[in-house]
């Protein structure tokens, strides 16, 4: 009986308890809460062939302690807490649920779009205290949205900015040329987009080269009144400078799902009016998550099988498994 460890919890049959019970597998669950030490880890995996993971490390010291491990099937998209490299040497296929979190992302994106524009959270706020105060606020219709990183995520934002008339700006490597074409997205490198744009919202993964990619001379290239807004990873944003930015009003406000250490232990945007701020919940819908579950799970099913799993990051390491080199 092949042994999984799950760091999610149990499945309900219809989140993939059903997939992983046909495969025969035998679930171990890790504590929930905060992120597992790697010697913790390890001794969670012993015997296991596959893990649904979430943000614990895994890395070089895990492959080498649990050469048993296989597959890791990340119940998400990003995989920044996974050594790549690493995993790919060691023959350790990784996964994500790729497509199942795109719509509730994008919810909230434009969630927090409406909702620094027009002051939402800060006037129910004083409302709540007795404040009775009416300010000025911006709209957000027909404004210009600048979109970094148009992938799927990205590509979904554009499409709800569509009914609210926005010009869209977007920077993106490896742009789909047709839906850029289909959706009247004008192409721009970030500078540009960053002069140009009222609301710049990121969508980029986490790499080495996209670390504190807002620092402070590209939060100095963005206009005054302009706001800025993260549900993708926090260390996108050197968060020292966004709040002297802030400060200053060099930017309007900004909204953020996520921070650069979850959960923050600094105050930095607490006292910050222009500042939503909520806690990595962009796709923590029930839909969402069932979904992301089951695509966990069926990936696990699919790699026992000899089948590749859907959103494979490394091909490299499922051909080597494949041809039984791993």
């Amino acid at each position: 009986m092949p042994r999984v460890l799950s760091s999610i919890g149990p499945l309900a049959p219809d989140a993939g308890g059903d997939l992983l019970a046909s495969a025969g597998v035998e679930l171990r669950f890790a504590p929930k809460g905060g992120k597992t030490p790697v010697a913790e880890l390890i001794e969670l995996l012993q015997g296991c062939v596959a893990t649904i993971a979430g943000g614990e490390p895994y890395t070089r010291e895990v492959f080498a302690a649990r050469p048993e491990l296989a597959h890791i099937a990340r119940f998400g998209v990003g995989f920044d807490a996974v050594d790549v490299a690493g995993a790919t040497e060691a023959g350790v296929v990784l996964s994500t649920v790729v497509g199942t979190l795109d719509d509730a992302v994008a919810d909230l994106t434009f969630g927090l779009i409406l909702d620094v524009a027009r002051g939402i959270s800060r006037d129910d706020r004083r409302v709540r205290q007795g404040r009775w105060m009416r300010e000025m606020t911006v709209e957000v219709t027909g404004k210009t949205l600048g979109i970094v990183g148009l992938g799927r995520i990205g590509r979904a934002v554009a499409r709800r900015a569509g009914a609210f008339r926005m010009r869209v700006l977007a920077t993106e490597p490896y742009p789909d040329r047709a839906f850029v074409a289909e959706h009247g997205i004008t192409l721009a490198p970030l500078e540009r987009l960053l002069a140009e744009s009222d609301f710049v919202s990121l969508h980029a993964p986490l790499m080495p080269e996209t670390e504190g990619l807002m620092n402070a001379e590209r939060l100095a290239l963005m206009r005054p009144g302009a706001f800025l807004i993260n549900v993708a990873r926090g260390r996108l944003v050197d968060e020292a400078a966004l709040e002297a930015a802030l400060r200053a009003g060099r930017i309007a406000g900004a909204g953020l799902d996520v921070r650069a250490e979850e959960p923050p232990r600094d105050t930095r945007f607490l006292d910050l009016d222009n500042v939503v701020l909520t806690p990595h919940v962009a796709s923590n819908t029930v839909e969402t998550r069932r979904a992301m579950a089951r695509m966990a799970a069926e990936n696990v099913a699919r790699v026992l099988r000899g089948e590749r799993p859907g959103g494979l990051i490394n091909p490299e390491a499922w051909e080597r498994r494949a041809r039984g080199a791993g």
